[in-house]
């Protein structure tokens, strides 16, 4: 444990950032595999929604930092593929 105050208080903040950034990531992953798992079923509508969701969960993860921005872009676009082919088999 730091003696230093700054030293204590940055020990605080990056326990209380890395707690955030978790959830913040957790949510995301669960996002990502809920539109994944829409995408193999075959209700096209719940699968756009859930794309949608995921979508937005990715573009607020790469403001926050959480992953950089062409990995949304790449994930995003892996999951946009599958819907429309999804679409245009149905």
């Amino acid at each position: 444990m730091p003696n230093i105050k700054s030293a204590i208080k940055r020990v605080k903040t990056s326990e209380k950032r890395r707690a955030l950034n978790a959830s913040q990531k957790s949510a995301l992953r669960t996002a990502v595999k809920s539109a994944d798992q829409a995408i193999a079923g075959t209700d096209v509508e719940a699968a756009k929604a859930a794309l949608i969701e995921a979508t937005k969960k990715l573009d607020k993860a790469v403001t926050k930092g959480l992953i950089h921005k062409n990995a949304a872009s790449r994930k995003k676009s892996r999951l946009a593929k599958r819907l429309n082919a999804l679409s245009a088999q149905g």
